[in-house]
């Protein structure tokens, strides 16, 4: 089953809203959401939506992942990278990841929180390299975390 990989559109916010309160539910119980679950799905609706950088992954017609990726003049990002927690283990976040590295160019950086184990194994397996740690002084929820880099590639001489 290979997920289909789309531009979400505003149809998907509830959607995208739902992965997003239940990924952070499920996975991150270190790092409670410092906003209620109706302010996440207006913050998708109204500011997430339109980055321009929001895509889904759909499997039999539902939307079961979403990512957030943006590319910069010094580096490119994945802001959000989510799964529904029912359909984690399923290669849909490998498929988003690679379709990710395709679209940006390197090096591309995220963070994720340093306790979320299960994220850190994922993307050190995809050649993310963590450069740097951090108190979690710079997020909302104050959780120590962690900035990972897919380097650029070498150059053949």
């Amino acid at each position: 089953m290979t997920p289909l990989l789309r531009a979400a559109i505003q149809e998907d916010a509830p959607r995208v809203a739902d992965i997003l309160i239940s990924v952070r539910a499920r996975f991150m119980p270190y790092a409670p959401s410092v906003h209620t679950d109706e302010e996440i799905h207006r913050w998708v609706s109204t500011g997430l939506l339109r980055t321009g950088g929001l895509f889904v992954a759909e499997v039999d017609g539902a939307v079961v992942g979403v990512a957030d990726i943006e590319k910069a003049s010094d580096a490119s990002w994945i802001h959000q990278m989510a799964v529904h927690p029912d359909r984690v283990g399923q290669s849909i976040g490998s498929t988003m990841l690679r379709f990710a590295m395709e679209e940006l160019p390197r090096p591309i950086r995220l963070y994720t929180f340093q306790e979320n184990a299960g994220a850190r194994r994922f993307y050190t397996r995809h050649g993310f390299v963590a450069i740097a740690l951090t108190d979690g002084y710079d997020n909302e929820e104050r959780c120590p975390d962690v900035l990972y880099e897919l380097a650029a590639a070498p150059t053949e001489a």
